[in-house]
């Protein structure tokens, strides 16, 4: 029998699956890592420290687990972190550590610049926004700008899940998906617009575009060595995270849409037609022939750790709970009433994608008083979240998009307290899928498809099943108006302030 392995990079931790040709899920495995931070607005990772290493024991670990033959894996995927940058010698060896996604917002005079030299108006009506934090040409930008002799040196500027598929087979790919997103407005059809890359870098600096299912390459001898995987494997083109966990969820038709709630939140709604509006992104998708809105809380799942880090550490060792810790926070914050006693929190920790699109933003609490605890300010967290699902729901409903089917993934699915905050919030129905491993088994199932196993994505429909569904609460979701009202109006009321206030070092 056939089986096909999916490994997926994280902002914290790299998760990896085997199933079988029916979806079946043989083995799974976790490896936990760090991230860098060293500067207000700067983050990074090892790319061969964290993304090869984890992969490379994740694949030995799957393998181990699972008992099943190398010899019978008929395709491998891998997807990462969406729009990092990590620039390569000619033997993929990293110059420097990755600059991470969108959280990452040291290159915001890059944007500035990119915006000024296409001009804003100009970009907005080719792709509905301006450049942001989460482009990667920004990032290449600041290299060269900032670290000369690295860019000088850079045989290759790679996104994560381009890093590992040329780890694993010598070649430089991009999925026309995170292509598009990240790099716009460099590749266009699936190719390289020279033309519009002026003189930033070369066009042979940056990986060729494929689809997200076709095999990019297969397993060399060298990493054959080091995964465990059979030489001659084939390899995807790769994907990033988020279109990853949301094949995993069954995001396949017009109406679905996907809220994943890992380090960032992150949505994707396939619509019937392009919409564009500044305050999102529109784009194709992973699926051919359809598109997308999509949009990014920068912090989500990472203002719980940084909760549990900084609030709870003592509780923690003083308990005894440790692994538990975060549920003895949900039990203390499911004793908090909707609106926290009347405390609202912006949870811009580091800036703000979508819908502000503001790297300089901040995170505010705003109403506290002596009568509020620690388990008010971690409900308050948690809505912050739902509060800025709704303003993205509220803008799709301007352009006319009413998504039907709302799947909910990631870590944050295990908090039953924070899902139930999603859906009241929003008035929404959430579910979550019955196998609920995430990016890895997108990555698995989009192996299936470039192995034949699987014709194409609507075929995955008989393998994706649901589990899981929170109900909104007509009179819980009447008591956050008032709520959601400030934070809508808390933003622009303190952004002068937000610009004005020293970065710090």
């Amino acid at each position: 029998m056939e089986h096909y392995v999916g490994i997926d990079i994280g902002s914290y931790e790299s998760k990896g699956v085997i199933i079988d040709a029916n979806g079946g899920v043989l083995a799974s495995a976790v490896r936990q890592h760090g991230m860098d931070n060293p500067k207000p607005g700067y983050f990074e990772h090892d790319a061969d420290g964290v993304w090869w290493k984890d992969f490379c024991a994740i694949s030995n670990e799957l393998l181990k687990r699972s008992g099943v033959r190398p010899s019978s894996i008929a395709a491998v995927s891998a997807s990462t972190l969406g729009a990092d940058c990590v620039p390569v010698d000619k033997n993929c060896r990293p110059l420097r550590k990755a600059i991470l996604y969108g959280i990452d917002t040291r290159a915001s005079g890059e944007l500035k610049f990119l915006n000024d030299y296409y001009g804003t108006d100009r970009v907005i009506a080719m792709r509905g926004s301006p450049f942001g934090s989460e482009d990667a040409i920004a990032k290449i930008l600041w290299i060269r700008n900032h670290e000369p002799e690295i860019f000088r040196r850079t045989h290759k500027f790679c996104t994560g899940s381009t890093f590992i598929t040329a780890k694993l087979t010598g070649e430089y790919v991009i999925d026309e998906f995170l292509a598009r997103t990240c790099f716009f407005p460099i590749y266009h059809g699936g190719e390289i617009r020279s033309d519009m890359i002026g003189e930033f870098f070369k066009p042979d600096q940056i990986a060729n575009c494929r689809a997200t299912t076709d095999i990019a390459g297969k397993i060399t001898a060298g990493a054959a060595l080091e995964t465990g995987l059979a030489e001659g494997t084939p390899v995807t083109t790769g994907a990033d995270d988020a279109a990853a966990e949301a094949i995993s969820a069954g995001i396949i038709d017009a109406g679905d849409m996907m809220v994943m709630l890992g380090s960032s939140m992150y949505l994707i709604c396939i619509t019937e037609r392009e919409v564009r509006d500044e305050r999102m992104w529109s784009s194709g998708y992973v699926i051919p022939d359809t598109f997308t809105l999509q949009g990014a809380t920068n912090n989500a799942g990472t203002i719980t750790r940084w909760l549990g880090d900084n609030l709870y550490r003592d509780f923690a060792r003083e308990s005894g709970r440790g692994e538990n810790l975060f549920e003895s926070m949900m039990e203390e914050a499911g004793d908090i009433p909707p609106g926290s006693d009347g405390l609202v929190v912006l949870p811009y920790f580091a800036g703000e994608r979508s819908p502000l699109g503001d790297p300089l933003a901040k995170g505010v609490f705003f109403g506290l008083s002596l009568r509020h605890k620690r388990g008010h300010i971690y409900r308050a967290c948690l809505e912050s979240i739902a509060y800025s699902l709704r303003q993205h729901l509220e803008i799709m409903n301007d352009h006319g998009v009413r998504p039907d089917k709302l799947t909910a993934v990631g870590g944050g699915t295990k908090n039953p307290l924070w899902m139930q905050i999603l859906a009241d919030v929003s008035g929404k129905r959430f579910q979550t899928p019955a196998i609920g491993i995430g990016a890895s088994y997108g990555d698995a199932l989009i192996a299936t498809i470039a192995s034949g196993r699987n014709k194409n994505f609507s075929d995955l429909k008989r393998i994706i099943r649901y589990e899981a569904t929170y109900e909104p609460d007509t009179d819980t979701h009447a008591k956050y108006e008032p709520y959601y009202e400030i934070f809508s109006r808390l933003y622009p009321a303190t952004r002068e302030l937000m610009h004005e206030m020293p970065r710090g070092e």
